[in-house]
């Protein structure tokens, strides 16, 4: 649809300085950067992965933030996956009823497992966690296994007997 003639002389200017910036840019964009894009769904984002928190230099601020990018992005999808879990348990034990507890221990199974790895991960951070908090969770967690054994499974000895704590 052709445009509207100009209505005075400064409309008509305004037009052709319009044209003379935003020509040459319309162009270039619809004849080279449209047809050499891919183009994903919004929600089928794709984000290459960054180095972790332990791979940057402390001064390195550019880096410490593409890992706490990558931390709050790694925890949403977690998240997601555990809502989805227990979401699919919830709709087996209404199916199920009343032999739920036998048809859907596989899922029940899934979801505790999938609970207690993210608590591993996530839990007892808090709501300002980022990537440095997580890494230095996960460093206490492996210096506490191997001075105790996995977590839970009591404190070790060092004559093998007995609880460190109760010292017996």
């Amino acid at each position: 649809m052709p445009e509207a003639p100009a209505r005075n002389p400064l409309d008509s200017f305004l037009n052709a300085v319009q044209a003379t910036i935003d020509g040459p840019v319309t162009w270039f964009r619809e004849k080279i950067v449209e047809p050499n894009r891919q183009t994903y769904p919004w929600y089928h984002q794709k984000f290459r992965r960054v180095p972790s928190i332990d791979q940057c230099y402390t001064d390195d601020a550019v880096c410490i933030f593409e890992a706490n990018q990558q931390f709050k992005r790694d925890k949403m999808v977690d998240n997601e996956i555990l809502a989805i879990l227990r979401q699919r348990f919830e709709d087996c034990v209404l199916y199920e009823q009343p032999d739920h507890e036998r048809k859907c221990r596989s899922l029940l199974d899934s979801y505790e497992k999938a609970s207690e790895n993210w608590f591993i991960k996530y839990g007892d951070l808090g709501g300002y966690a980022n990537a440095k908090t997580a890494y230095m969770k996960q460093k206490h967690r492996m210096i506490w296994e191997r001075r105790h054994g996995p977590v839970g499974t009591g404190m070790k000895t060092v004559d093998g007997e007995g609880d460190a704590a109760s010292g017996h």
